[in-house]
């Protein structure tokens, strides 16, 4: 690419897409297009982020004709909208067929199917991220950053990873709508996003290998939580992909109102409930779970393996008040990433090429985490901030 690149951000004036305007601006890339269903809403994230820059355009995802004229004439394209499982690679396909590259901080597996089945863009030198957020996309960047602490090595110097994953925060619509589709999409070919109680056993998904527990304390993570084991595709491919004999991957519920009802939800679906009211019944108890407390979101990674021939662990905490500025500081970064060509052609998870060092530089440096420790086996810290 050459000249000034036009940064299309559709779903702008959302969580997830207005600290991603923000990210993209403290990047360096100042010719953005704003879109989304509220053109007001719009103008002021242009107004507070841009100084009043950036061009703003009513678009619908869900319209293909609003949705074509949105992406003609963009460089790049950054989904922030969803919802994810019902989108798939609307926006993408979109995207391509205007011949511009795309982002998506979600997408997955069916959105990479769907664009493979199309015909792939690598052919026409175009190139697509998916899941370039917090999780999906930092919960695989983060422990190959972590691979390279002093470990000795991909493949031979790791052989274990324990994950936390989780935090007390609002829940946007569109979040609420995703986790209950994902119930039974979101994963490769047509199944569930992921497995509860399974875990990786001698480098292999292995079925009800954990358990639930309800009173938990866990290391990052203020007072008692509830963990529920949970492996995803992402966590197997992170698996293959470190030489990882043993995964534990656990979700971290502080609240007890959201657990309560993330229980009832495959019994209430499966009985036909009304997804809509479902959604709002999520996005309520999480505010019950955070009403006169201080919105938190941690990722916790701990590898076992050696360094210099010995057995050793690292541990890795990274907190944040907000996974959806997580998520918009991945997204920005893939976008950066195309612009400059540091990634080729085709369909890619951001996992698979963004650059660990890169993306944590990114986060330590622009505010995005409240704390990032690195510690050793005995506990020591060995690097330790409050950003």
């Amino acid at each position: 690419m050459s000249g000034t690149r036009v940064i299309g951000v559709l779903g702008a004036s959302g969580a997830v897409g207005r600290a991603a305007v923000r990210e993209l601006r403290d990047l360096g890339h100042g010719a953005l297009r704003l879109g989304g269903r509220r053109t007001d809403a719009l103008r002021a994230v242009a107004g507070q982020e841009l100084a009043g820059g950036g061009d703003v355009v009513r678009a619908d995802a869900a319209d293909a004709a609003s949705l074509a004229a949105f992406v003609r004439g963009c460089d790049v394209v950054l989904n922030c909208a969803g919802p994810t499982y019902r989108l798939r690679a609307t926006v993408a396909s979109a995207a391509l067929a205007a011949g511009a590259h795309c982002v998506d901080v979600a997408g997955d597996d069916p959105a990479a199917e769907d664009l493979l089945a199309d015909g792939d863009p690598a052919r026409e030198g175009r190139t697509v991220i998916l899941s370039a957020g917090a999780l999906p996309g930092l919960s695989a960047i983060l422990p190959r950053w972590l691979a390279r602490q002093d470990l000795d090595g991909v493949l031979d110097g790791v052989s274990a990873l324990t994950a936390h994953c989780g935090g007390l925060e609002p829940c946007s619509p569109t979040v609420a709508v995703d986790l209950m589709l994902s119930l039974t999409a979101g994963g490769a070919n047509g199944a569930a996003y992921g497995e509860p109680l399974a875990a990786v056993r001698g480098g292999r998904r292995t079925s009800r290998a954990l358990r639930a527990v309800e009173d938990a304390e866990i290391p990052g993570f203020p007072g008692r939580v509830a963990v529920q084991p949970f492996l995803s595709g992402e966590s197997e491919r992170l698996a293959t992909l470190l030489g990882l004999e043993r995964v534990d991957w656990f979700n971290v519920h502080p609240g007890p109102q959201v657990r309560a009802l993330l229980n009832l939800l495959p019994g209430r679906l499966a009985a036909g409930a009304d997804l809509g009211e479902l959604a709002t019944r999520l996005i309520l108890a999480a505010d019950l779970d955070l009403a006169g407390r201080t919105p938190y979101y941690v990722l916790g990674f701990q590898l076992t393996g050696t360094s210099a021939g010995r057995p050793a662990r690292r541990r890795l905490t990274v907190r944040t008040a907000s996974s959806y500025r997580l998520t918009a500081a991945v997204g920005a970064l893939a976008v950066d990433a195309i612009v400059r060509a540091s990634v080729p052609p085709g369909v890619h998870f951001a996992c698979d090429v963004l650059d660990p060092g890169t993306v944590v530089d990114r986060l330590r440096g622009g505010g995005a985490v409240e704390r990032f420790e690195l510690s050793e086996s005995a506990g020591e810290p060995v690097e330790e901030g409050v950003l």
